[in-house]
């Protein structure tokens, strides 16, 4: 296993530093156990959810089995939502190339490495929930972290000595799949296996020494990405060498084949309710941490009185998070809605239903399966009319959006991103500029159109084409 914690990209990394990172390294053996020597076979099960995309979990099993000749493995963890929602991008997109996707979760395994990843992912999750209550750990801790600490090309060398713990994970899979990894560590930890064609599908706008694999090939959505890790500008105090060319390629946005292949037929349903004065449906997403309940509060109790009067009809994701709903539901004094509470083919023919039909209310949506709870939001994208999100990964998708403030300073950018390229409105920092953004929005039924216009424009120039070209390069169709 070659080195890559104590020289990156030609940039030597200080001992001090590379000594941390082996320190970080033997914790985790200490505590979970070093098995390194073990052996792990490789099964296969469908993920019903994702049955139209034909994906298949690798789980741990008693003997190993053989993967499909035309495999391609999206490598992934669990940290929020959204590195699965760009899993479910690339999968989607292999399956309409002709491959056959395979769905890797890192952290799902009864293995050293995997226990690492939950540990770290934990820790993730509280601090993100944190922020949000806690204005100084935002200002002081989360906020710098996310935005100056993860930037740091020597951060990159603890999770490089970290990642791997997670190499006896890939013992029984040849080494020239094609392979996408939609976090860092499943990136790093393929290319310390040996693997041969990997693309590190960094997902966001603002680089960061966090997302930095060597010996893969990195895919960004954006020219500021690009320009980013072409010269690693910021990282160090120093100048640093940047990335190759070979190993940094500029793809556009990751997004789900399905989300793009009735884009067109979409954008003329939405100006079509929008010219007949129907209510505007509005998509809110609650994220995979749970974070923002205050803000969630206040747009909902906001609109409240314009779902009444049927300018407004809400769609709620609240993912897997029942408490949040519940919650809410008490805040308000319950809250009168259509609920699909595990009933996800029940949302499946309501979404079906209200695609040309007419619609109004309130629809609560909830999954205890994660699967299910990502995609239920893809299942809402295409018949709604603005989608209320924290400029994350939903930053890049084609639906007219309003991002809400975003949790973790890194976020800030798919907001410039969205708002510059003409998709969505800038960041709206709190309760009271996010609610006018909305009324302004029911009040100006020309707003919406000119978003849909937009989409269009940039979806016949393939700005959303991204995991297409992620699946080309892993797969060598260059």
């Amino acid at each position: 296993m070659k080195d890559r914690t104590s020289m990156i990209f030609g940039n030597p990394i200080d001992p001090k530093t590379v000594k941390k990172a082996e320190k970080s390294k033997a914790k985790y053996q200490k505590k979970y156990g070093d098995d390194g020597e073990r052996d792990y076979p490789l099964n296969f099960k469908p993920i019903e959810p994702l049955e139209h995309i034909g994906v298949s979990n690798i789980v741990a099993g008693e003997e190993n089995w053989d993967f499909d000749p035309k495999a391609l493995i999206v490598g992934n963890i669990r940290m929020g939502f959204g590195h699965y929602r760009i899993s479910i991008a690339m999968a989607s997109c292999a399956k309409a190339l002709g491959y056959t996707p395979y769905w890797l979760d890192l952290a799902s395994f009864e293995a050293t490495g995997s226990a690492m990843i939950r540990e770290q992912n934990r820790m993730y999750s509280l601090a993100s929930r944190i922020s949000q209550k806690s204005k100084l750990f935002n200002h002081f801790v989360w906020e710098p972290l996310n935005s100056e600490g993860f930037k740091k090309i020597t951060y990159n060398a603890k999770d490089q000595k970290n990642s791997e713990l997670l190499v006896p994970l890939f013992r029984h899979i040849p080494k020239d799949i094609p392979y996408i990894a939609t976090h860092v560590w499943p990136s790093q930890a393929a290319v310390h296996a040996g693997m041969t064609h990997v693309v590190n599908a960094i997902p966001d706008n603002w680089p960061m020494g966090l997302h930095l694999s060597e010996g893969a090939v990195h895919t960004v959505q954006t020219p500021f990405a690009y320009f980013g890790y072409k010269t690693l500008n910021g990282f160090a105090k120093k100048p640093l060498e940047g990335i190759p060319e070979e190993q940094l390629k500029m793809v556009g946005c990751y997004v789900d084949h399905e989300l793009l292949v009735n884009l067109k037929a979409e954008n003329e349903l939405r100006r079509e309710r929008v010219r007949q004065g129907k209510p505007i449906r509005i998509l809110l997403t609650v994220g995979g941490a749970g974070a923002g309940f205050d803000l969630f509060l206040s747009m909902v109790r906001h609109l409240l009185p314009l779902v009444e009067q049927k300018k407004v009809m809400l769609l709620i994701n609240f993912g897997d998070h029942l408490s949040v709903y519940e919650k809410m539901a008490k805040k308000l004094g319950n809250l009168p809605c259509t609920t699909f509470f595990n009933a996800y083919d029940g949302l499946k023919s309501y979404v079906s239903s209200i695609r040309e039909g007419d619609a109004s209310g309130i629809v609560a949506v909830c999954n205890e399966d994660l699967f299910r709870a990502v995609y239920s939001t893809n299942l809402l994208m295409p018949v709604c009319d603005l989608m209320v999100t924290k400029p994350s990964e939903l930053a890049y998708y084609p639906i007219p959006k309003v991002f809400m403030r975003h949790i973790g300073g890194h976020e800030v950018w798919g907001g410039v991103w969205g708002s510059q390229m003409g998709d969505a409105l800038p960041e709206f920092p709190d309760a009271k500029s996010v609610n006018a953004a909305l009324d302004r929005i029911v009040s100006d039924r020309e707003i919406i159109p000119h978003l849909c216009d937009r989409i269009d424009e940039l979806h016949a120039a393939g700005v959303y084409h991204g995991a297409y070209e992620c699946v080309r390069l892993a797969a060598g169709e260059r």
